[in-house]
C-alpha cells in the first residue's frame, strides 16, 4: 500500500498528465494512417524523454504505444486498409460493417473493447505477473515453433468457402516471406542478384499494398458508383457506443480473447497480429448459430470485438517479459525498454525491489493511458466519420497519396514502393479470382517466426526433430493443431454434401 501511495505522489502532476494526453494522441494518429506505425511514434518520442523525469518520458513512451495499438482499427473500418498488422484481422468485417452504413457502432465497439481488453489485461498482468514471467520463460524454439504453427493451422478458418485458395494463399505468403537475407546464415535467398532486394518484404508495406491498392483500384473501376454513396448516411453518423446488452452477449468472448491475448503477449517472439488473428478464428469456430457463423467476413460485429480485444490485450501480457525479464516481444516495446534504461530502470527480478513506486505508477500510467485514448476517440468518432463525406475517388488519391509516402517512410527505400504496387496488383488479382487475401498477410506475419524457431530447435537438438514433442507444452500444441484441422476438414466436408443436397432438391 506504501509503494501505490508513492507511485500516486509520482503520477498525480500536470507534466504527466499532458505526456500521456500528447502520447496518447500521437499514438492513435500515428496508428490510424497505413505506413506510419506507433513503433515509428515511439521512435520520434524517445528522445524527447531524455530530459523529463523517469515517470513522466515512461508515461509518455506508454501512452504512445496504447494509442498506437487501438489508433489501427480507425483506419481498418472507415477504409478498408489496417493501419497497423494488429488490425489486419479487423478488416473484413469491421470494413463491411462501414459498407452496410454501421461505421460508427463498428467504430464505437472497437474503442470499449479495446478499452476493457487492455485493463482487463492490466489487471491480470498485475496479478498474475510473477506466474505469467515463470511460464513465459519456459517457452523455447520447439515451444514457439509449435505455438505460432497453432496460430497458422487457423488459416483454415480464414479460408473463407475454399480450403485449397487459403492454403494457396498461406503459401505465398510464406514464399514472399523467405526473400532476402537469410537471418540465420547471412546467405541471399531469392533476390535475383538485386541488391535492394537483400532487405526483403516488409510486412506492413505488403500488408498496405494488399489491402489499400485493390480498394482504389476498385474505386476508380466503379466510376463513383450511386449506389456506394448511399450505404452512408454521414448525417446519422454519430458517436454510437455498443448497448450493455450487446456487451454482455460478447462478454464471454470478450473474456476469453482476453486471456488470448494477455498470454501471447506475454511470450516474447509473439504479438498482436498472432493473437488477432488466433482471436478471430476462434470467434468464428465458436459461434455455434450457423446462421451468425456465416455473418463473419460479411459483417458480423463479433470479428470486430475478437481481434481487437486480443490485440489489446497483448499490451498487457507484453510487459510481463518486459518489467520481469527485460526481455522485447516486438520492436514498440524494445523501445519502451530503451527507454526504461535511459532513466536508470533496469527490468528484472531486482526492479520489483528496488524500484517498487516506480513499477506501480507504469501500472497506473497504464490505467490513465486507456482512459484518456477511450476519451479521445469517443469524442473524436463523430469528427473522424466525416471521411466518409468525401466522394470515393477523392478519397481514394488521398490514399493513393498517403500510402505512397507511407511504404517509403518505412525503411527509407524505392524498392518498398514498388513491392507496395505489386502487391496491391496481386490482392487486386486475388480479389477478381476470389482468392483470400488475409492468409497471405497470416503467412508473412507468422513465416518469419515459423523458420527461425524451427531451425533454432533443430539446431539445439542437433537435427533430432523429437524436440518438438519433448515437453508438455509442445505436445499439447500439437494436439490443438490437429484439432483444429480436423474440425476445419469436417466442417467443409459438411458443407459440401449441403451444398449438394441443395442443388438436388432446387432440381427435383
Amino acid at each position: 500500500m506504501e509503494n501505490l501511495i508513492t507511485a500516486l505522489g509520482l503520477i498525480n502532476n500536470y507534466e504527466v498528465f499532458i505526456a500521456i494526453c500528447i502520447g496518447s494522441f500521437a499514438g492513435i494518429i500515428f496508428g490510424a494512417i497505413p505506413g506510419l506505425t506507433y513503433s515509428m511514434a515511439l521512435a520520434l518520442m524517445l528522445p524527447f524523454t531524455f530530459t523529463m523525469q523517469p515517470v513522466t518520458g515512461i508515461s509518455l513512451l506508454l501512452a504512445t504505444y496504447i494509442g498506437g495499438m487501438t489508433g489501427g482499427s480507425i483506419s481498418a473500418i472507415l477504409i478498408g486498409i489496417p493501419g497497423t498488422p494488429s488490425a489486419a484481422a479487423t478488416v473484413s468485417d469491421g470494413y463491411s460493417l462501414s459498407k452496410k452504413g454501421d461505421a460508427s457502432i463498428a467504430l464505437g465497439t472497437a474503442v470499449i473493447v479495446s478499452t476493457i481488453g487492455g485493463l482487463i489485461s492490466l489487471s491480470l498482468m498485475i496479478v498474475m505477473v510473477d506466474f505469467i514471467s515463470k511460464f513465459a520463460i519456459k517457452f523455447g524454439p520447439a515451444e514457439i515453433f509449435m505455438l505460432v504453427l497453432f496460430g497458422f493451422s487457423t488459416i483454415c478458418g480464414l479460408a473463407e468457402k475454399s480450403l485449397f485458395r487459403g492454403l494457396v494463399a498461406g503459401l505465398l505468403g510464406l514464399m514472399l516471406m523467405t526473400i532476402g537475407t537469410d537471418e540465420i546464415e547471412g546467405v541471399q535467398r531469392f533476390t535475383f542478384g538485386n541488391v535492394q532486394m537483400l532487405q526483403g518484404v516488409n510486412l506492413l508495406v505488403a500488408m498496405i499494398g494488399l489491402f489499400a491498392v485493390p480498394h482504389i483500384l476498385e474505386v476508380f473501376n466503379s466510376r463513383i458508383c450511386d449506389e456506394d454513396q448511399k450505404n452512408y448516411d454521414i448525417d446519422v453518423v454519430k458517436t454510437k457506443l455498443p448497448s450493455f446488452a450487446l456487451l454482455k452477449k460478447y462478454f464471454n468472448l470478450m473474456l476469453r480473447c482476453v486471456g488470448l491475448g494477455t498470454s501471447i503477449g506475454a511470450i516474447p517472439g509473439s504479438g498482436g497480429p498472432i493473437a488477432a488473428f488466433l482471436a478471430y478464428s476462434h470467434a468464428k469456430n465458436s459461434e455455434k448459430d450457423l446462421k451468425e457463423k456465416e455473418l463473419y467476413g460479411k459483417g458480423h460485429l463479433g470479428g470486430v470485438i475478437a481481434p481487437e480485444t486480443a490485440n489489446n490485450a497483448v499490451t498487457g501480457g507484453a510487459m510481463v517479459p518486459l518489467l520481469s525479464l527485460g526481455i522485447p516481444g516486438d520492436p514498440a516495446t524494445a523501445i519502451i525498454l530503451g527507454g526504461l534504461l535511459i532513466h536508470g530502470l533496469v527490468p528484472g527480478p531486482m526492479l520489483f525491489i528496488e524500484n517498487a513506486p516506480q513499477v506501480y505508477s507504469i501500472y497506473l500510467a497504464i490505467l490513465l493511458a486507456y482512459i484518456v485514448v477511450f476519451l479521445f476517440q469517443v469524442n473524436f468518432i463523430k469528427h473522424i466519420v466525416k471521411i466518409l463525406r468525401v466522394k470515393p475517388h477523392h478519397l481514394a488519391v488521398g490514399i493513393l497519396i498517403m500510402v505512397v509516402v507511407g511504404s517509403y517512410a518505412i525503411r527509407n527505400s524505392f524498392l518498398d514502393v514498388n513491392v507496395m504496387i505489386i502487391m496491391g496488383l496481386i490482392g487486386y488479382f486475388f480479389n477478381r479470382i476470389r482468392l483470400p487475401v488475409t492468409p497471405i498477410v497470416l503467412g508473412l506475419v507468422l513465416g518469419r517466426t515459423i523458420e527461425q524457431e524451427y531451425r533454432t530447435a533443430m539446431s539445439l537438438s542437433a537435427g533430432d526433430p523429437s524436440i518438438f514433442f519433448g515437453s508438455i507444452v509442445c505436445v499439447l500444441f500439437f494436439m490443438l493443431i490437429i484439432l483444429t484441422i480436423a474440425l476445419q476438414v469436417r466442417k467443409r466436408v459438411i458443407d459440401v454434401r449441403n451444398q449438394k443436397k441443395l442443388k438436388e432438391v432446387n432440381q427435383a
